[in-house]
């Protein structure tokens, strides 16, 4: 059975526990996503199935994209993520993965996509402290000194400056699963997941 299916994240809220406790949640829309191919290792050298999920226009649609939802036998959709099986499994293209799959579930992990920040200073993007804030300062946001010796003479690889921040690929993992709603495709987990909201989620088990 695949462990992993693709939803939205609506945004969050807050629910009692058997302990009359607040919990904050994060509701997701998990589902139903369609089966539009599945690779095995005779044929793809791996056993993996590409799951699809989001409405999309008619029109969004390309020739060979049409071409491939057609030869699995199902409607186009917008997001197509492919993840890895057991070579056992029995799904097959045209099957449909619903939350059902997850009703067992205690634990999962989400991966989303950070919101965007743009470009940031290194105050905002790594946390740096800020210079003295008096009258003729000059060095109040400024990342300070990013050289080094006459040997190497250069500013080391992967030194922490200013750039872009956000919209990373995140996962946050060992989150607990509060509630299911199999009527309404609603997934409720426990505390933030990555991205805003309608962003693109993917929950998968705990193994």
């Amino acid at each position: 059975m695949v462990q992993t299916i693709l939803g939205k994240k609506l945004g969050m809220t807050q629910v009692w526990d058997d302990n009359q406790n607040v919990v904050a949640v994060t509701v997701i829309e998990a589902g139903p996503c369609v089966v539009a191919q599945r690779k095995t290792a005779e044929t793809d050298g791996y056993d993996a199935v590409q799951l699809g999920y989001g409405e999309v226009k008619a029109s969004k649609v390309n020739k060979p994209m049409a071409g491939h939802f057609a030869k699995a036998g199902v409607e186009p959709v917008r997001y197509l993520r492919e993840v890895r099986v057991d070579a056992d499994d029995e799904t097959k293209a045209g099957d449909v993965v619903t939350v059902e799959a997850f009703k067992d579930a205690t634990l999962v992990d989400v991966v989303g996509t950070s919101k965007g920040k743009g470009f940031q200073g290194t105050i905002r993007r790594w946390n740096f402290a800020c210079g003295p804030m008096t009258h003729g300062s000059r060095n109040q946001r400024r990342p300070g000194s990013i050289g080094q010796c006459a040997y190497p003479g250069r500013v080391r690889k992967g030194l922490r400056m200013a750039g872009h921040m956000g919209s990373d690929r995140v996962t946050v993992k060992n989150l607990t699963v509060v509630a299911i709603d199999e009527d309404s495709n609603l997934m409720l987990v426990r505390g933030a997941v990555p991205g805003g909201k309608g962003g693109l989620v993917q929950v998968r088990k705990v193994r």
